[in-house]
């Protein structure tokens, strides 16, 4: 997981693979960048509980995958957007692997 400022001042961790690609960001972006770690640490725990939301993109061809709380607050969301539905299942599928992996 790295942490980077955003070009707003504000901080947003993403996901690395095994592979070295980022592989998702987090949806919200944090006042500063501990805030930023201590919600991936919640998100990993949290996991199991987490819905994932795949949506067409709106202005294009894809689809893009949002993880959401019970509530329905983004928390994470793909890094990219993909050609098939199918493959955008994969990816979050694998995502949520990654976060089982590192509880």
């Amino acid at each position: 997981m790295l942490v980077d400022r955003a070009e707003n001042g504000r901080y947003r961790w993403r996901a690395k693979a095994s592979n070295g690609r980022i592989v998702a960001i987090s949806a919200p972006a944090y006042s500063g960048a501990e805030e930023a770690r201590r919600a991936y640490s919640r998100l990993r725990k949290d996991a199991p509980n987490l819905s994932a939301r795949i949506s067409h993109v709106k202005d294009g061809t894809g689809w893009t995958w949002v993880l959401q709380s019970p509530g329905g607050t983004p928390l994470a969301r793909s890094i990219r957007s993909y050609e098939r539905y199918a493959t955008c299942q994969i990816a979050v599928a694998k995502f949520l692997a990654l976060l089982a992996s590192e509880a």
